[in-house]
This record gives C-alpha cells, sequence and structure tokens, in this order.
C-alpha cells in the first residue's frame, strides 16, 4: 500500500499562491492515479482533482478550474497541487489520496473521482489558511 506524505501548506494572504507536494512511497507509484481533497471546519470532505496515472488526464472541482493545477512526477513519485488565485473559501485541511487504477481505463477514475471510497490511501493531511 502506498504511503502518503503531503508537505507544503501554510498561510498566504487572499490572492496569493502555494503548492502542496504529496510524497509516496511503499509501493509502485505510477499504479495509482491521485487525488486531492480538503476539508473546511464542521465540512465534508470535497474531492478538489484528480490525476491519472501517467499524468495525462486531470479533473477539477469546479470551484477550483482555471486556479489549481495538479500535476505528478513518476520519477520522484512525488505528486503537486499548484493553487493560485486563493481566496478564504480554500482554507481547509488537504489531503492527497491514491487509487490503485492499473485495470481503469485511462488510468483514472471515471465520474466518481471526486468520491473518497476508490481511493485506497490518505495522506496526514495538512492545512492551508487563506487571510482576507
Amino acid at each position: 500500500q502506498l504511503k502518503l506524505v503531503e508537505s507544503g501548506g501554510g498561510l498566504v494572504q487572499l490572492g496569493g499562491s502555494l503548492r502542496l507536494s504529496c510524497a509516496a512511497s511503499g509501493a509502485t507509484f505510477d499504479y495509482y492515479s491521485i487525488g486531492w481533497f480538503r476539508q473546511a471546519p464542521g465540512k465534508g470532505r470535497e474531492g478538489v482533482s484528480c490525476i491519472s496515472r501517467n499524468g495525462d488526464s486531470t479533473k477539477y472541482a469546479d470551484s477550483v478550474k482555471g486556479r489549481f493545477i495538479v500535476s505528478r512526477d513518476n520519477v520522484e513519485d512525488t505528486a503537486y497541487l499548484q493553487m493560485t488565485n486563493l481566496t478564504p473559501e480554500d482554507t481547509a485541511v488537504y489531503y492527497c489520496a491514491a487509487e490503485f487504477a492499473v485495470d481503469l481505463p485511462n488510468g483514472i477514475s471515471g465520474a466518481g473521482w471526486h468520491l473518497e471510497f476508490p481511493y485506497d490511501s490518505w495522506g496526514q493531511g495538512i492545512q492551508v489558511t487563506v487571510s482576507s
């Protein structure tokens, strides 16, 4: 099972940018698609983005389209979430998660990519706070 560790979170001002990293170990990284989720205080966990095994296919929640970019480096076994034009509504704990995707078309989940249950492994989460 893949072990995931997030880094790169912190405090940023309105309109600022952050890049989250998700370092993987313990299994073959490119067997897995990687999802990014977030959970704001008092709310459920929300799917933010997803990237396929080889990085060719990506998906985004409407709330972050045009502002966030997901990527991965299968040599470094790391996935990234570049976040720009941040607002206080982006304040949350951010998680990366891995889904075993060898048998999935294009190496990525379909319509259910934003749901928690397909993902086998989760990071511990990292706080992102956007001040106004």
